[in-house]
């Protein structure tokens, strides 16, 4: 088969085949000396928009490579990377690799390389985003650039990228997993001239002809229009309506601290008093439900983690009771449990309320569209402090009265999602500050913990 000598032979655009990068596994792993090696071959193909200040600012593509070699003596091993697919590249790459392996430490936790394995096929490439071009990512970007433009009173910045790309793995006991996959991140800021106001709208998807990029445009410069000259209010406790990306950003966490060992060793939310973990107990409002699945189709995740392990749908709570936490392969080993693998994908499934009717619902309350600058307080419980952003607003007597200033919370997941009151239908969002896919839905919950007031936009 032929192969790109190097990077720089790759055409533009060019993702490698499934038997492109098997071959290039198959050759580096006959390269090797070592007692093991795992090989990791990705290439991506990236292209954007950047606006500000009501223009076109940057625009380009970026196509790359690369080739991660891991080699194994016993429990020592080591890693050394290149994008040059060229034969004394890799040959490089191997050499260097099992040098720095024989120095390494012996890895207590190191586990042999996976035997083959048989991953689901998940349809997450779409022609449609591969083959977009210059002239559609500019129109997509003058459905927020003309609309401002044109009321001289708001001003827009956004970044929209779409990328195509493929990740393989393989290893010297014959195992192979190859995956490909696309995706489109569009995000939009909006300020009102006057510095007071800022809206803010996103979607993400892995087929362009799903995101609805005058929608998000409008949504945006509605929310900056509406958010100024916001009020101050008394901090306290409120309830509070969280559009699925203040979900998201806040209720995403939670998958960061689902590992069984942490749980196991006392470290963890999860852990129980005396020892153990929490694993078949209650631990949120019975309506939640949060899993793991790269084949649904509002997530299309790789279905393979960074070790080749094939991950299908893991339950990590149903009906409020914590079904399973993940376990690696070392810890699944130590206590008699199969791996998980790590999760790709993070969904809460949602309920039947639109936004409009928790709106009208709440007598008094806030409404928040998304969440800034999170940072951990305690990691017993999963609390967190950050911001309100872009678009905050009291509602009062179910509507929504005026624009009121950002405000700190500290919050947990935990105590928001045993608050809980109504839920929206689950929908993608455009990536918290964790990234990867995820899907989540607009909740009301009571009591929401905001502890003092932002002078920032």
């Amino acid at each position: 088969m032929s192969l790109p000598k190097s990077l720089y032979a790759l055409p533009p655009g060019a993702i490698l085949s499934r038997a492109e990068a098997q071959a290039i596994v198959e050759r580096v792993v006959k390269m090797s000396k070592a007692d093991s090696i795992n090989v990791s071959v990705g290439t991506n193909h990236t292209t954007n928009v950047r606006f500000a200040d009501n223009q076109m600012s940057t625009a380009g593509a970026v196509t790359d490579a690369g080739v991660a070699v891991q080699s194994s003596y016993g429990p020592k091993h080591a890693v050394v990377t290149t994008n040059d697919l060229s034969e004394a590249s890799l040959r490089r790459c191997v050499e260097q690799s099992e040098i720095l392996a024989k120095l390494a430490p012996d890895d207590p936790e190191a586990m042999p390389e996976l035997d083959p394995q048989r991953s689901a096929e998940v349809a997450g490439y779409m022609e449609s985003t591969a083959n977009i071009g210059a002239a559609e990512r500019a129109q997509a970007a003058l459905t927020a650039l003309a609309p401002a433009r044109k009321a001289g009173d708001i001003k827009a910045a956004g970044y929209l990228v779409a990328s195509a790309g493929c990740s393989a793995l393989g290893n010297s006991k014959g195992m192979f997993a190859y995956h490909r996959a696309t995706n489109v991140n569009y995000t939009l800021t909006v300020r009102s001239t006057d510095g007071t106001g800022s809206g803010w709208a996103g979607a993400d998807h892995p087929d362009w002809r799903q995101i609805a990029f005058e929608r998000v445009s409008a949504r945006a410069i509605e929310k900056a229009r509406a958010s100024r000259n916001p009020q101050a209010i008394e901090p306290g406790r409120y309830t509070v309506i969280l559009e699925p990306q203040a979900v998201g950003d806040l209720a995403g966490l939670i998958a960061g601290y689902a590992d069984a060992r942490q749980a196991d060793e006392g470290r963890s939310p999860f852990s129980k008093q005396g020892g153990g973990n929490k694993v078949g107990e209650k631990i949120v409002d019975t309506r939640v439900t949060i899993f793991s699945d790269p084949a649904d189709p509002q997530l299309l995740a790789q279905p393979f983690d960074g070790e080749g392990l094939p991950i299908a749908r893991q339950v990590w709570v149903e009906g409020g009771m914590l079904k399973q936490l993940q376990y690696s392969r070392f810890w699944a080993k130590k206590q008699g449990k199969t791996p998980t693998g790590g999760a790709t994908s993070l969904k809460m499934t949602g309920g039947s309320s639109s936004l409009d009717e928790m709106i009208k619902s709440t007598a008094r309350g806030i409404l928040v569209t998304r969440l800034w600058y999170l940072r951990e307080v305690d990691p017993r419980t999963i609390l967190y402090t950050g911001l309100t952003r872009d678009g905050t607003f009291l509602i009062e007597e179910g509507r929504i009265s005026r624009a009121i200033r950002n405000l700190r919370f500290n919050e947990s997941p935990l105590f928001m999602l045993n608050n809980l009151e109504m839920l929206g239908a689950s929908e993608r969002i455009a990536g918290t500050e964790a990234g990867g896919a995820v899907s989540m839905p607009a909740l009301k919950v009571r009591d929401f913990n905001f502890t003092s007031l932002s002078e920032a936009v």
